[in-house]
């Protein structure tokens, strides 16, 4: 396994993004790394891949940066390079969702520790269980019990929660943590009074504690297609 890959993101109002895009470029090219950033105005999410010794030059480089200097990254490895190309892109939106008045970089739902969700699990504690995901990523599997909202693109979560009716405590849940982040923050503007988000989703919740309550592995947007809990490749 010899390949590092590295996912992360930050919600932190930005400027000066065209020079940003040329600088993080740079560096990614010298240290032969693939994958891709995104910056927005609202912040960064970084998914990128190299040798074990180039990511860390990265990250050492990302550290150096006020701005970035606190991301945490959920990291796997892998046998071969899963992404073919180098894409820095600046959009509106790091994640797009259309509703511009949340801001996850000035607020945030509160978020539970994969640790605790567990826990409330083995507990049976009553919980709405939240997939934001596309059902072409659920497919590949989710937690047992969970809530699909059978939508095609993250922007259609607003549609999709409108008949959403809960008395009971939601814990929503993504990939990587980065949709739950604009996600919690519509649900508690529409009046939901209890709404965790897993912090740092589903990859962070398989490094921490394994794949308890959880069935199948986790899509991801490279060649390796999805994950198994102990983080290695459904292929390997």
């Amino acid at each position: 396994m010899q390949i590092l890959n590295i996912a992360g993101y930050k919600f932190i109002t930005l400027d000066h993004l065209s020079e940003l895009r040329l600088s993080l470029l740079d560096q990614c090219k010298i240290l032969s790394l693939k994958g891709t950033i995104l910056l927005g105005p609202e912040g960064t999410n970084i998914t990128l891949a190299g040798k074990l010794a180039d990511v860390e030059a990265f990250k050492t480089y990302l550290n150096m940066q006020p701005d970035f200097s606190d991301i945490a990254f959920k990291e796997s490895y892998s046998a071969v390079q899963p992404f073919k190309r180098l894409k820095v892109k600046v959009k509106k939106e790091i994640i797009t969702f259309r509703q511009p008045e949340i801001h996850p970089e000035t607020q945030r739902a509160p978020a539970i520790s994969p640790q605790q969700f567990k826990e409330w699990l083995d507990q049976g504690r009553e919980l709405t269980i939240l997939d934001t995901r596309n059902d072409y990523e659920i497919e590949f599997g989710t937690f047992i019990g969970a809530t699909q909202l059978h939508i095609q693109d993250f922007s259609e979560f607003p549609q999709a929660t409108k008949s959403l009716s809960t008395d009971k405590p939601i814990v929503m849940f993504c990939t990587g943590g980065v949709r739950c982040e604009k996600a919690g923050l519509h649900l508690l503007n529409k009046g939901f009074s209890e709404v965790y988000q897993l912090d740092g989703g589903i990859l962070n919740y398989f490094a921490i504690v394994g794949g308890a309550h959880y069935t199948g592995a986790c899509f991801v947007f490279d060649e390796r297609v999805a994950l198994q809990p102990n983080l290695q490749p459904i292929t390997q």
